[in-house]
């Protein structure tokens, strides 16, 4: 009975409201803004979590497009990061290289180019391993070049490896003569960075900045190899600073003059047999 009542009362107001709009339609407008007022608020505050969801829902979207792109760009910066080291290492070698070839000799000889393995601080205390040996044509005495200057002397031969004994070390003595003077002396390691010159005349005037060479007495190295420039002049002698400097090195050039100043006791004893041979003949 109750319901029926509801729906005769319900239906009696749409009426009402119906005939009052078409009676007065400013006064029907005037209270549908009025309702529209009161629910405005109300249906504004219902809207914006259905809003903040739909912003929420994009923004996960664009992190993980983010996300992806990331990972891409990651993958990508590590490639990069491997090529420019490998072409750092390039660049540094083929300098090195291009500095072993920049020095040409007076006299016609063979080389070989050998990589810097390791050094030393044992019987030779300033010396170099190469990963050249008698495979490759070195042999005892050859010159260790690098760029523009003289490194050292092959002082130990392996099969697959040599030992280069600095100019530096403590057992080293090279003839060499000032280029401009031309007194002779003797180039005497001490396992410093500056080695002596040892054996100069009294009369010898030397100043910094004078160029040192070979001088081939000996019959080690030919004349005119590049060794340093006068250092110092002092109490403490005639020092001299080598053109090399033995803490970048990965690169030696070891060069045969064809001389044999030094020799090892193999190949003495066979060039002593070939010599009793050719006499017996």
């Amino acid at each position: 009975m109750a319901h029926r009542f509801a729906y005769v009362f319900l239906l009696a107001a749409a009426l009402g409201i119906l005939l009052l709009g078409r009676a007065d339609p400013l006064v029907f407008e005037r209270a549908r803004m009025t309702v529209t007022d009161v629910t405005a608020p109300v249906l504004d505050a219902l809207s914006r979590p259905a809003i903040t969801v739909s912003h929420v829902i994009g923004e996960m979207r664009e992190l993980a497009v983010l996300r992806d792109e990331n990972k891409v760009l990651r993958a990508q910066n590590e490639r990069l990061l491997q090529w420019q080291t490998a072409a750092r290492t390039l660049m540094a070698e083929n300098e090195q290289l291009r500095d072993l070839l920049g020095f040409v000799p007076d006299v016609e000889a063979q080389s070989v180019t050998a990589r810097v393995i390791g050094d030393s601080g044992g019987a030779f205390v300033r010396s170099l391993l190469v990963n050249s040996g008698k495979r490759d044509g070195v042999k005892k005495g050859q010159a260790a070049m690098v760029g523009h200057g003289l490194l050292g002397r092959v002082a130990e031969v392996g099969n697959r490896s040599a030992r280069v004994l600095l100019i530096h070390d403590l057992n080293s003595r090279i003839p060499v003569v000032i280029e401009s003077s031309r007194a002779r002396a003797v180039l005497a390691g001490d396992n410093s960075t500056t080695p002596r010159l040892l054996y100069l005349p009294l009369t010898t005037t030397v100043k910094p900045g004078d160029r040192v060479v070979t001088s081939g007495y000996g019959g080690v190295f030919p004349p005119g190899l590049p060794v340093g420039l006068v250092n110092s002049v002092g109490e403490d002698g005639v020092r001299i600073a080598p053109y090399v400097d033995v803490s970048q090195l990965e690169f030696v050039r070891l060069m045969d003059f064809g001389l044999d100043g030094i020799l090892d006791d193999a190949d003495r004893d066979s060039g002593a047999t070939q010599s009793r041979a050719r006499r017996s003949r």
